[in-house]
């Protein structure tokens, strides 16, 4: 593009700063809404992340399903193997799938755990609770338990265990106190309360019991196996793709969290595309208004761009001049609304500190360059059109006017 033509198109935006000002102030508004939405979208869907899987495992591995298999037998009979139903769900060799998966990546923590069902019981109080036992140091490797105690401590001592606050209040039961637990392996035996935790699910707030591994190995008469192994990925939307990995490399079954809560994971999906359709709808604001400016532009100066043509300006010149105008246009707009959302934006708390009734609005995810380089584009394109017009006039019927 010819210097000429750079000077010429400068030059007329700043002939014009009111129309110059105006248009650029609309784009700027199209812009801090896109980076808005793109904010919002991005934190809405974080924060429900959080809240919905942020205590839960992203990927379980368990040991693959052995379904009976079905041999063929010549004319209409078939044989069915039934399934060996006395056998114990277990990984039985599972220390070397560790590295393996520890090493795979997206994946930011590993659990493996011994997980039963059992009794609690305290005086003629029974209540069904789901007992897992974690290793040492893993105890909030899934769920933030440590974090979530409300009473007492989180050291699991091996004749110490945690329980969940609803199952605390409907047993009547306090720190210090000893209850007796009977698994369903028929053993029971007598632990005392070491901490109290809410985790705001009302599943786990009132089923869950955390003990010790090694106490849940005896408890569940598991003496070298395991029940699952549970894994964190960031972030939480690779699960899929990481336990496809996982499967491949370890040959356990892998299950991601967006299995068990499809309907979740679509919820979030329908979300982005709602927010990626409003962008969409700003992008062609900005279009319409920059056309239709540039039209007007177009119509007011055709004694000037007569004269142009009759001066020996070619075609492609008046082009370029209308098209980088337009250009300017978009670009400095573009820029303007980005600084404008960012500061807007700036006051707002993280995705993580924001309280009931507050607006999750991720600033990282504004999609700032996103933004304005679409917005460049967009009004490229825009004045493309008008461009063409205005080379197509004829210098003596303008002149002529």
């Amino acid at each position: 593009m010819s210097p000429y033509a750079v000077k010429l198109a400068t030059r007329h935006l700043l002939a014009h700063p009111g129309q110059t000002l105006l248009l650029m102030a609309g784009v700027a508004v199209g812009v801090s809404v896109f980076i808005f939405m793109s904010a919002l979208i991005g934190g809405l869907a974080t924060l429900l992340t959080q809240r919905t899987v942020g205590s839960i495992p992203h990927i379980v591995l368990e040991r693959p399903d052995r379904d009976p298999a079905i041999l063929p037998q010549p004319g209409n009979t078939q044989v069915v193997v039934q399934k060996d139903l006395s056998r114990r769900e277990q990984i039985a060799i599972w220390q070397p799938a560790l590295p393996i998966i520890a090493q795979t990546a997206g994946v930011t923590a590993v659990s493996p755990q011994i997980r039963g069902s059992a009794f609690v019981e305290r005086g003629q109080a029974v209540a069904p609770v789901g007992v897992i036992g974690v290793m040492p140091g893993k105890l909030s490797a899934i769920a933030d338990i440590e974090g979530a105690i409300v009473d007492g401590g989180a050291a699991l001592a091996a004749d110490g265990i945690l329980i969940g606050s609803r199952l605390a209040r409907d047993l009547g039961l306090r720190v210090g106190q000893v209850v007796r637990l009977s698994s369903d392996r028929g053993r029971a035996r007598s632990f005392r309360i070491a901490g109290i935790f809410t985790l705001g699910v009302a599943s786990a707030d009132r089923q869950a019991v955390y003990m010790n591994f090694a106490t849940a190995r005896a408890l569940f008469d598991l003496p070298t196996g395991i029940s699952r192994i549970e894994i964190k990925v960031a972030p939480a939307t690779d699960a899929p793709r990481v336990a496809a990995a996982l499967r491949r490399a370890t040959a356990l079954k892998a299950t991601a969290w967006t299995e068990d809560n499809s309907q979740l994971f679509e919820g979030l999906d329908a979300q982005a595309r709602t927010g990626t359709i409003i962008k969409a709808f700003a992008l062609i604001t900005i279009i319409v208004g920059i056309a239709s400016a540039m039209l007007l532009s177009i119509v007011r100066r055709q004694a000037e761009i007569g004269i142009m043509r009759a001066m020996g300006a070619s075609k492609r010149l008046v082009i370029a001049i209308f098209v980088l105008e337009g250009t300017l246009i978009g670009l400095v707009g573009a820029l303007a609304g980005a600084l404008l959302a960012w500061a807007a934006l700036l006051p707002l708390p993280p995705v993580g500190e924001v309280r009931g009734g507050g607006l999750p609005i991720d600033r990282a995810q504004g999609d700032f360059l996103l933004a304005i380089l679409l917005t460049t584009l967009a009004a490229m394109v825009a004045s493309i059109l008008p461009a063409r017009n205005a080379a197509r006039i004829d210098p003596v019927e303008a002149i002529g006017q």
